[in-house]
């Protein structure tokens, strides 16, 4: 019930679905299993232990499940899954876990990674996740649903990024993101949060503004950071987005920094501000 190219090579073990697709040139390794309807359009590698949900669709020359960049790996059996729908773009790369962590990398359903991503082993990616063209994830990194990470944006070992998160392009991120923040620059500095992406989602216009009150009262106004915490969460923490950030920065696992706040660096790029940030 599949259809697979003469040219490809899919070793013996491998479970392949109803309705696959495997383009000319394509190498499957023997622990590889593909559900229902996943095209692999041309020469793409998946190896290791990987499952590739219903659904994906991988474009020429990406990788799925090799060997992760880390010394300490020697050939463990981990692994790596690819959630429903996720589209994988040209040479974009996808490596199995290492060592040390959970010992698997997880991409979510519906994401897209276009061309040339790279997610770093043990990596966990939420559902609906965007990483634009040449975005770098090093190992560890937890990006929540929903999150967009703008192109040739680098983001360090063990960084969490929050849902809905907003990276721009070419940031260089250190530290973490609470939920909805978005982030600019390199060193990346949180200049306001995803208005349109809360909107998009059912976000109201209340909502709206006590996520400014509550940006402002974290990151703007002077005094210790815990005590501005517990104000925010008494005074707005019954709202659920503002629960999910009081959540976020209070979670143990947890081994980074809060990305600190600044402002716009380039007066050109004022109408990102205005669309992606507060709007203040």
């Amino acid at each position: 019930m599949a259809d697979i190219h003469p040219t490809a090579s899919v070793a013996e073990g491998a479970v392949i679905g109803d309705g696959c697709r495997i383009g000319p040139g394509c190498v499957i390794g023997p622990e590889v299993v593909l559900e229902d309807n996943v095209e692999l359009i041309a020469h793409v590698i998946v190896e290791g232990r990987t499952r590739l949900g219903a659904g994906v669709r991988v474009f020429p020359f990406a990788t799925i499940g090799m060997a992760p960049q880390d010394l300490k790996y020697k050939n463990e059996p981990t692994g790596c899954v690819i959630g429903a729908g996720t589209l994988v773009r040209e040479g974009a790369t996808i490596h199995r876990a290492s060592v040390g962590g959970s010992g698997i990398t997880t991409v979510g359903a519906n994401c897209m990674l276009m061309a040339v991503a790279h997610v770093a082993h043990d990596c966990v990616v939420g559902d609906g996740v965007i990483l634009a063209n040449n975005v770098m994830l090093g190992g560890h990194v937890h990006v929540d649903a929903g999150a967009f990470i703008g192109g040739g944006a680098a983001v360090h070992q063990t960084v969490r990024i929050g849902r809905l998160a907003m990276v721009s392009g070419l940031a260089g991120v250190t530290n973490d993101i609470p939920p909805f923040g978005y982030v600019f620059g390199l060193p990346a500095r949180l200049v306001g949060f995803n208005k349109i992406g809360l909107l998009r989602r059912g976000a109201s216009r209340d909502q709206l503004r006590t996520l400014r009150d509550v940006n402002n009262l974290l990151f703007k106004e002077p005094g210790e950071f815990s005590a501005k915490l517990a104000e925010a969460e008494s005074r707005y923490g019954a709202d659920p987005l503002v629960a999910e950030i009081i959540a976020f920065v209070r979670n143990p696992a947890r081994r980074r920094q809060l990305v600190r706040p600044g402002r716009m660096a380039a007066p050109e790029l004022g109408g990102v501000e205005e669309e992606n940030g507060d709007g203040s």
